[in-house]
């Protein structure tokens, strides 16, 4: 994720925060809050293909913020 941050699909994502314990909110509209109750960081990626590498490296942020309270 962190050598190639295109190309990703919602649902790669979805696993990986599963892996964390990341919380997966659906919007209801067409966006997913990506969020985990130790850190004050969320990640909002829109459903839409391809995903951008800006959110991807947003959720890198994340999980690494996550990982140092752990």
């Amino acid at each position: 994720m962190r050598s190639n941050p295109k190309d990703w699909k919602i649902e790669q994502i979805e696993t990986l925060a599963n892996r964390f314990g990341i919380q997966v909110r659906k919007t209801g509209g067409s966006h997913f809050v990506f969020y985990h109750e130790l850190s004050n960081i969320a990640v909002t990626i829109p459903f839409k293909r391809p995903i951008k590498s800006i959110y991807i490296n947003q959720f890198l942020i994340l999980v690494d913020d996550i990982k140092d309270k752990l």
